[in-house]
């Protein structure tokens, strides 16, 4: 990115999120080299399988050694190779949104962290209260819940970018018209960024005609780009998987932002011990950028690391460890050496109820994770049960208490600016006779100050959380205009009628 541009892209409105002054950093340089030495030395021996034929050639092509196999052919990155192609990568990426406030613009040096949602989940948990008791009921995914949630993300003022959270399964939903309208389902609800993954390639041209549509036109779109996709093109350990690396090349030559995504469980399918699981998930998102540049160099893309743990007693994913917080505090220092911008992991309940476990479990990484200064945290919004649940008054919870996170990553307001004032804002208290700062307390237009608990009730958080959950549902939804909906209705083969609703299902 030229100068310019990078001037152009500083110089626009964007979601604030909060600049860490300081992020924390585990490894030394030494490590960081090292790391980096030992990810290379991985990506030549032993390299990756690769099950997609296309990726397999643009490889070679570019002139990686391909060695034939029984089972895949083996892709072995040269360093030089490698080098080129993390070059290539743009250091600063733009995730537009409809409302143009609402864009993300994430450099991968500056250490600013937006939070958002993640994950595709079955479960969505009801909560009702009976005589003060809440009772809880696992439904599965639909439009209408997804709409919901893009609508209650909306209204969540910590949340600065709606990753889909709810997996869409009406019995009309097929594979073919999964994505426009699980897309379309959350754009005409959240005016910030969208993001998801591409479940059917056949459908990755009617998706960007719709996004064309809401963005007003190709170029337009390509400027401000209101969703986004991630792709796990990586099997850990080191195999390239056949659909997505297809679906990662197509998202390529039409220079669409992408996210890399790897995910390997300590003890299981990457190691355990912190050294090699940040080697190696460094390794493979490494391989996926090559791809992606090595289709179109320049592509937007980022570092998605979403390093977890293996639970010993039955071999489940496991997020609130304390190593979680290692691994993803290392990745978004690998990910600034590099110069690529960050998409971290935070926020995962592991427990499958809201409640003391739940926030404990979730408080550990959003405490510490953000600290690392990764540009883009997903996962941090009202999943439980690891990823398989998404329940919207753990997502109103998570809002306050990311809100207090956010909080504590500001840098401190001293300055010598405000010295004076300061100093004489102390003799004054000392003069009068009560000698006390509650009539001194900074404005609310100069710094926030918490009165109390955010969610503080007699009846408890869970219980103010859902009554705020049903106050933001009786809000109006901010949906696409009619002449977009109906547009994209007469020109996006397989749109739903129950995605562009007027009432709820």
């Amino acid at each position: 990115m030229t100068q310019a541009e990078k001037k152009k892209t500083a110089d626009l409105p964007q979601r604030e999120g909060v600049l860490v002054s300081k992020p924390d950093e585990r490894l030394s340089d030494d490590q960081v080299r090292l790391v980096d030495g030992v990810s290379r030395e991985l990506l030549e021996d032993p390299g990756l399988f690769c099950y997609n034929q296309q990726a397999t050639e643009i490889f070679r092509k570019a002139g990686a050694k391909i060695e034939d196999g029984k089972e895949a052919p083996r892709i072995s990155i040269p360093p030089a190779l490698l080098e080129k192609v993390i070059k290539s990568a743009p250091s600063t990426v733009v995730l537009g949104a409809r409302e143009p406030a609402n864009r993300l613009v994430l450099d991968a040096h500056e250490p600013r962290v937006r939070f958002g949602s993640g994950s595709e989940t079955n479960v969505w948990l009801d909560i009702d209260f009976q005589n003060d008791a809440p009772a809880f009921t696992r439904l599965s995914g639909s439009i209408e819940r997804l709409r919901r949630a893009a609508h209650l993300c909306e209204h969540l003022d910590n949340l600065d970018f709606f990753i889909r959270c709810v997996n869409i399964q009406d019995k009309t939903v097929t594979s073919r018209n999964k994505d426009v309208n699980k897309l379309l389902a959350s754009l005409d609800c959240i005016t910030k960024h969208v993001q998801a993954g591409l479940t059917s390639l056949e459908a990755l041209d009617d998706v960007l005609r719709m996004g064309h549509i809401i963005a007003g036109g190709e170029k337009a779109f390509e400027g401000n780009p209101v969703f986004s996709f991630i792709t796990c093109v990586i099997k850990s350990p080191f195999q390239i998987v056949n659909d997505t690396a297809a679906t990662l090349i197509e998202l390529s030559k039409r220079r669409v932002p992408v996210v890399i995504s790897s995910c390997p469980m300590g003890g299981a399918t990457g190691p355990f011990d912190e050294f090699g699981m940040v080697a190696q998930i460094n390794a493979e998102l490494l391989a996926g950028v090559a791809l992606n540049q090595l289709v179109s160099p320049g592509t937007p893309v980022l570092y998605g690391a979403v390093p977890v743990r293996t639970r010993l007693d039955n071999l489940a994913d496991m997020y609130g460890a304390p190593e979680c917080v290692h691994y993803n505090t290392d990745c978004a220092q690998m990910a600034r050496f590099y110069g690529l911008p960050c998409y971290s992991t935070a926020g995962v309940g592991d427990t499958d109820m809201p409640g003391i476990q739940a926030t404990v479990e979730k408080l550990l990484t959003l405490f510490g994770v953000p600290r690392s200064g990764a540009q883009y945290v997903h996962y941090a919004f009202g999943l439980l049960e690891r990823t398989n649940v998404f329940c919207p008054e753990q997502a109103v919870m998570d809002n306050a208490h990311i809100g207090i996170a956010k909080n504590m990553l500001k840098e401190p307001p001293i300055s010598e600016e405000r010295r004076d004032e300061l100093l004489s804002t102390i003799r004054q208290v000392m003069q009068s006779d009560h000698r006390t700062y509650i009539y001194n307390l900074p404005l609310p237009t100069r710094q926030e100050v918490y009165v109390k608990y955010p969610l503080e009730s007699e009846k408890g958080a869970l219980y103010s959380a859902h009554l705020e959950y049903h106050d933001i549902l009786e809000r109006p939804r901010r949906r696409l205009d009619v002449a977009l909906r109906k547009q994209i209705s007469d020109e996006i083969p397989g749109v739903l009628p129950e995605t562009l609703a007027d009432e709820e299902a």
